[in-house]
């Protein structure tokens, strides 16, 4: 039972916090010797202080403030980029790292590392961006999640590290190169660095997946990151070839200027639906083709 005292403690009023000039006037006293209050004086309108009211900036002030708020962003954003992130795709991207959605997503998945199993491991997230320069991007396939199965994923889409086999939907784009470039052999792996580093860029919508759950980090902020680098590739490139495989990809690919770039369509190479036009589409070629009408180097697609 809590006793009377203390709970008179709850209802007790706080003492008045005495003011400045309250502390002052005591004070004054204590040295006079004196007990009555000393008076107050009131100043004169003259003598009240106004308030001072700042003068409209000048533009070079306004410039100078943006620029520095420019810095300072900067500063902040280069305190979250993430680990093996590419120089090149860092200095083009590194606003994005800044934006609330990032800083959350990157939370979320710091969470989840703590909780489960994340693949690919953190160093491999971003294998993308450390296999060539962004201005060197030829071609992009564009992919949905990372394969979520031990030793996979490995932050390149559709490719997996060796020895794991080659999973089904790449077994298919084996087959379908075996007809449209001459000469290509089945690798025996299904690691796609080759392709990587002669500027394919290998992307998923999405960069992280728990183990053996598939889609566990959809919508988590992951899509709007990868719509950012699409867009800097369709704005600040000429002539780069999107591979848009599927409806997914088709729809992540929508904003895409075909005036200035090339972009191949057809149904995804999964076996639920490679028969549907993925077989027989010569992608590869086609790309090839395009690559050399403007003057750039085609992709050796059995270099791997």
């Amino acid at each position: 039972m809590i006793g009377q005292k203390t709970i008179n403690a709850f209802f007790t009023p706080v003492a008045k916090k005495r003011s400045s000039s309250d502390a002052w006037e005591k004070g004054a006293e204590a040295c006079n010797g004196e007990t009555t209050p000393v008076k107050k004086t009131k100043l004169s309108e003259d003598e009240q202080i106004t308030p001072v009211v700042s003068p409209p900036l000048s533009p070079e002030q306004v410039e100078r403030i943006q620029k520095n708020k420019a810095a300072a962003l900067q500063k902040l954003a280069a305190r979250y980029v993430p680990e093996g992130f590419g120089e090149s795709w860092r200095q083009e991207l590194n606003t994005e790292f800044s934006k609330p959605y990032f800083i959350k997503l990157y939370a979320f998945v710091a969470e989840e590392r703590k909780r489960y199993t994340v693949y690919p491991p953190p160093h491999q997230v971003f294998t993308w961006t450390q296999m060539s320069d962004i201005r060197d991007v030829k071609v992009v396939i564009l992919g949905q999640d990372p394969y979520h199965g031990p030793g996979q994923a490995h932050g390149l889409c559709f490719s997996v590290q060796k020895p794991v086999p080659p999973p089904p939907s790449l077994e298919n784009m084996y087959k379908e190169l075996g007809k449209d470039i001459e000469g290509f052999v089945h690798p025996r792996h299904g690691d796609l660095t080759g392709w990587a580093k002669q500027g394919v860029l290998l992307l998923n919508a999405v960069l992280t997946v728990r183990a053996h759950n598939a889609n566990s980090h959809k919508d988590r902020g992951w899509e709007q990151f990868t719509d950012a680098v699409v867009s800097w590739l369709n704005k600040n490139l000429d002539g780069v070839v999107f591979m848009l495989w599927g409806a997914y990809a088709q729809k992540k690919g929508c904003s895409i200027d075909r005036k200035r770039h090339h972009v191949l369509q057809t149904v995804h190479p999964s076996p639920l639906s490679a028969h549907r036009g993925f077989f027989g589409c010569r992608h590869f070629s086609k790309t090839n083709s395009f690559l050399q009408d403007l003057g750039k180097e085609p992709i050796d697609w059995k270099a791997l």
